[in-house]
């Protein structure tokens, strides 16, 4: 027992890991040594020094599990926000099911969505109070890269020009002309100033109830006109995005948001879905996030980046989700009950979750196993 301990002692004073003395004092009192001795601490040295070596890794493993370190390798899955990501999924997957890497996937699955007519992604989505569509997106990858463009007009794949950015310029984020400017540059066609049957229809029965034309310098008049409607005519929120998160073979993740935004905003509106860590985040060590609802009120709390975070300490995507919509509604209080916002995430593991302030809110998830389309939990007031 009595010779361990000197094994133990010697060791962190420096003795087994430098030069060794015959004598020396390294704890309270004196080791006398002689070669007899000294050969069979040096046999203990390896032996001790293995199993402290063999320890370290142990620890080292466990703290790699506390933080979500550990990639989960061959089980790729892609997860995004609303129905359409049952289609946009499928695009996602064509890709990583051969071995693809999930930013790509990311990027291919989003472009479908903004190829579709529909209200709230693409150029096809619902225009400005002024009649002018204009189109947000952001990218990040599993080494923290990101790109994103905000007020980009009359460009197809908003996607596509984020990723641009992100791999082409030193920047994050363009905005307006200067992104168009770009994305003209990179190749991209000019489209047709105009807009889609279903958003001119939108639109022009918006104008009558609104009554608003607009005028020069408006916003500095006392009454600046009407604000964009919470609903849309057939009840539904009127601020809807993608969004996009895979965990590829390789056990990196990626993630993609892209959007027109809130139907008849201000002209020059911006809400989360460009802004790296509100919109969306990905750590590669933890998992990632996206959000869609009311714009403004994740900017607030960074929301992608928060439920990130929460994830990182230990809990589990639903969880962290719901703390994220839980912090939003003790900040607007009575006015919650006037917005929707929802999470959602996917951790290292590949386990998925999302939560909502309202009900409606549904997800896409792709696997081998299949697709799935679960519907969100939601605050109850």
């Amino acid at each position: 027992m009595f010779k361990h301990q000197i094994l133990f002692r010697c060791f962190f004073c420096g003795f087994l890991a430098g030069d060794v003395s015959v004598e020396g004092r390294f704890w309270p009192g004196t080791i006398n040594l002689d070669i007899k001795r000294l050969t069979m601490i040096n046999r203990r040295r390896f032996i001790a020094l293995s199993g402290l070596s063999s320890a370290a890794a142990m620890l080292a493993g466990s703290k790699a599990a506390r933080t979500g370190t550990a990639r989960v390798k061959g089980k790729p899955i892609v997860v995004s926000t609303w129905d359409a990501g049952l289609i946009a999924n499928k695009a996602a997957w064509d890709i990583l099911e051969k071995g693809g890497r999930a930013l790509d996937a990311v990027e291919a699955g989003v472009m479908v969505t903004e190829r579709l007519p529909n209200c709230c992604v693409g150029l096809g989505g619902n225009p400005d109070r002024d009649g002018f569509v204009t189109l947000d997106a952001c990218i990040m990858d599993e080494f923290s890269n990101c790109g994103s463009v905000a007020f980009l007009e009359r460009i197809k794949h908003p996607i596509s020009v984020a990723r641009r950015v992100m791999e082409k310029t030193p920047h994050v984020m363009l905005v307006g002309a200067g992104a168009q400017q770009f994305a003209i540059a990179e190749g991209f066609p000019l489209e047709e100033q105009k807009l889609s049957p279903d958003a001119s229809k939108a639109y022009e029965n918006w104008l009558k109830t609104s009554e608003y034309k607009p005028v020069i310098n408006i916003e500095n008049r006392k009454n600046p006109g009407p604000a964009a409607p919470a609903r849309m005519e057939n009840g539904d929120w009127n601020h809807d995005t993608i969004g996009m998160l895979a965990l590829d073979a390789n056990g990196n993740l990626s993630g993609s948001c892209t959007t027109s935004g809130m139907g008849f905003k201000m002209r020059g509106r911006l809400g989360d879905s460009p802004i790296i860590g509100a919109g969306l985040f990905v750590d590669n060590e933890v998992g990632a996030c996206t959000a869609t609802g009311q714009g403004e009120d994740v900017i607030r709390i960074a929301g992608s980046h928060t439920v990130v975070e929460l994830m990182r300490q230990g809990l589990s995507p639903e969880k962290a989700c719901r703390k994220a919509i839980e912090r939003i509604i003790r900040i607007k209080g009575e006015k919650a009950r006037d917005i929707q916002v929802a999470f959602l995430a996917l951790n290292k593991k590949g386990e998925s979750g999302a939560f909502a302030i309202h009900d409606g809110f549904n997800y896409a998830i792709r696997n081998k196993e299949g697709e799935q389309l679960p519907k969100s939990k939601w605050y109850i007031f």
